[in-house]
């Protein structure tokens, strides 16, 4: 189990989940948009168990997004009978239309900088600081990336990559994971590969046949697929091992 943190100058708050061992460097890991949930948290100490030191900040809070909220909201639109669903949509437009804000994203880029901050020059740390994100998450991992040159490595799932983002300042390899069914983002990812190619960027996209959006979500049964998500999974575990610098003994 992890513990609650506090970044006070940004009025940010985060899980963190310490490794067994000396630490082998660090991973920021960004919520869906349904918050700081036991889900996140959960992926959070995977992450953790890997050999890093694995923060989750919880963004959502900031625009009054809390994991009650978000779960039971999650709950609503995931297990919900369809009249709870329907009854749901208003409640999520109006938890989450503040977070898709220009205002949001000038506040959380520079909080999950922040965290950065704190990571890097952690023993153990030592400049090795990766990012993984799911959903909303996904696309703050692209945000981040291009915002912070020193990331060694990005891991977005099903993400968005942001409108005012440009690839040409992000400055790590980034392995993006999508649904293809997923086709509000999935669509997209030609054009996404094209630009990054054009910008240099060591970018490859995964898209998985046969699942839409949150396949890794294994809360949601609905949309969860445990074979794809142990592929990406494991997939994201290699990726992680090969630039933050593989393996050490414990």
């Amino acid at each position: 189990m992890g513990t609650m943190t506090d970044f006070p100058d940004h009025d940010l708050t985060a899980y963190r989940a310490e490794p067994p061992g000396r630490a082998r460097g660090a991973v920021v890991v960004i919520q869906e948009i349904w918050g700081l949930t036991d889900h996140v948290k959960d992926v959070t100490d995977r992450v953790a168990a890997q050999g890093y030191v694995a923060v989750a900040p919880d963004l959502l809070r900031h625009v009054g997004l809390t994991p009650d909220v978000g779960g039971r909201l999650f709950d609503l639109v995931t297990r919900g009978t369809e009249e709870e669903r329907l009854a749901a949509q208003p409640q999520l437009r109006a938890a989450t239309t503040p977070a898709r804000q220009p205002e949001f994203a000038a506040w959380a880029v520079p909080a999950l900088t922040a965290v950065v901050d704190a990571l890097v020059d952690e023993p153990g740390v030592e400049g090795r600081v990766a990012v993984v994100g799911f959903c909303f998450g996904g696309t703050y991992a692209f945000a981040l990336a291009a915002a912070d040159r020193r990331l060694r490595a990005a891991v977005p799932f099903y993400g968005t990559f942001p409108e005012l983002a440009d690839p040409a300042t992000i400055g790590c390899p980034v392995l993006a994971f999508y649904g293809e069914d997923d086709h509000g983002i999935t669509d997209g990812v030609p054009d996404l590969e094209a630009r990054m190619a054009a910008a240099g960027v060591d970018f490859t996209a995964r898209v998985y046949h046969g699942v839409g959006h949150a396949f890794f979500n294994d809360a949601s049964p609905s949309k969860y697929n445990a074979e794809v998500a142990a592929d990406a999974w494991q997939r994201t575990v290699d990726f992680l091992d090969a630039h933050l610098g593989g393996r050490t003994a414990t």
